[in-house]
């Protein structure tokens, strides 16, 4: 494909203009979908070149393209979706696109580390991830180093002191507390070690609009692209961004050997999208801030989990430093506990009792019993999982109508 240089266009300009060259789609003002499995080359040199980037034997020259191989390895669409995602990642260089989110985590991972290594990460993680450390990479050899959220020199104390740390996984805000790690902190402490760990960020939950992790010393941003980046609920996908070339090497060929590459027609849905990721988190950020401001007077809430709500110092100056806005994801804890949590979501009428978010519409799930289910009891306390916890993704709808369906189900909450 060709790449187009439009030197100085900001993130909203370049997500439609870079890497897409209508002549080489017959004059198309937007990317067809190219639907092949194999392609021609152009001469046999270039299909030996090819292969030699395929391997990591070579790396591409500066302004050099090279020959499409079999779509398990690239195919126009992800070049595309990959080209025009890097410039709303700000520092970036490179983009990987994948079938799901955890396709992402897992080949990244794989990337930094192997038996006998350590990866040291925040609790809590998504389920998913949670999961990926237990039944994968601890029966791989690979030791799994837990540290909680937001605690700071906790988290320094395991990277310096990790025997063959090689990886950061660090989920900031966390799933589903909403808490905060200081990503320059632990980037700074990483750059102490040699060799350095790579420190990976999952950023689903204010990326790319509220949160850009590389300028703060990141590695590789994580997405579950299923979320914000998709938007409506309906593809899943995944993406892994970063600076470091030869990183990207490494990323691109465990993805060309594990075969989890996103398909043509979703990385053609997904790239329609990307141009619209902004407006759609600054009007769900808006939403949420609302509601999570309304929902702290409700009785029957222990406490609401939202980044400008949070009292704690060091989590004010986290937010304050790392993020522009909060985004739009709330937990809410209801003194009624698992009763009163199941009864909330029973009595939604607007709001989806569902897991995932990002979408347009407004979801609301019971961490404990879902999403969470997977870790150990120990876990969910130290997590702060409790069997009150509610966990809301706030869409685009009117606010209003939002907080009444809310209140109405509260009231029906407190009725136990």
């Amino acid at each position: 494909m060709s790449e187009r240089s439009h030197p100085g266009s900001h993130p909203s300009t370049a997500v439609l203009s870079r890497g897409f060259d209508p002549r080489l789609s017959v004059g198309s003002a937007r990317p067809a979908v190219f639907r092949s499995s194999t392609y021609v080359f152009s001469s046999p040199e270039s299909a030996q070149r090819a292969f030699e980037l395929l391997s990591g034997k070579a790396h591409l020259e500066p302004g050099e393209t090279a020959d499409l191989v079999y779509s398990r390895f690239n195919h126009p669409n992800a070049q595309i979706l990959e080209d025009q995602i890097v410039p709303l990642e700000e520092g970036s260089e490179w983009a990987v696109a994948f079938n799901s989110g955890m396709a992402a985590i897992m080949t990244s991972l794989l990337a930094c580390v192997g038996p006998g290594d350590a990866i040291i990460h925040t609790v809590p993680l998504y389920g998913g991830t949670q999961s990926l450390m237990h039944q994968f990479f601890e029966p791989f050899g690979v030791r799994s180093i837990p540290v909680v959220a937001g605690h700071g020199a906790e988290l320094d104390s395991a990277i310096l002191g990790t025997e063959r740390g090689r990886a950061i996984l660090i989920e900031t805000p966390a799933n589903p507390t909403m808490v905060m790690t200081d990503i320059k902190r632990a980037a700074l402490t990483a750059a102490r070690l040699d060799p350095k760990p790579v420190v990976l960020v999952d950023n689903t939950f204010l990326g790319p609009a509220f949160q850009h992790p590389i300028p703060f010393g990141a590695d590789v941003v994580l997405y579950s692209a299923t979320k914000y980046l998709g938007g409506f609920s309906d593809l899943l996908a995944g993406v892994a961004i970063g600076i470091d070339h030869k990183m990207e090497s490494v990323v691109r060929a465990r993805r060309g050997l594990f075969g989890n590459i996103l398909q043509p027609d979703e990385c053609w849905i997904l790239d329609g999208r990307l141009p619209t990721v902004s407006l759609r988190m600054n009007r769900q950020s808006k939403n949420a801030q609302r509601i999570a401001e309304s929902l702290v007077r409700r009785k029957e809430i222990r406490r609401v989990f939202y980044p400008t709500l949070f009292d704690d110092p060091e989590q004010i100056r986290i937010r304050l430093s790392q993020t522009d806005y909060p985004g739009a994801m709330i937990a809410i804890d209801l003194h009624g506990g698992q009763p009163a949590a199941f009864e909330f979501l029973r009595s939604l009428r607007l709001v989806h009792n569902a897991v995932s978010l990002g979408g347009m519409e407004t979801l609301a799930c019971h961490p404990k019993t879902t999403i969470h289910s997977s870790c150990s009891a120990e876990e969910q306390q130290i997590a702060g999982i409790t069997d009150g916890l509610v966990r809301i993704s706030v869409g685009v709808e009117d606010w209003r109508d939002l907080m009444r369906d809310m209140e109405q189900a509260l009231d029906a909450a407190a009725r136990l």
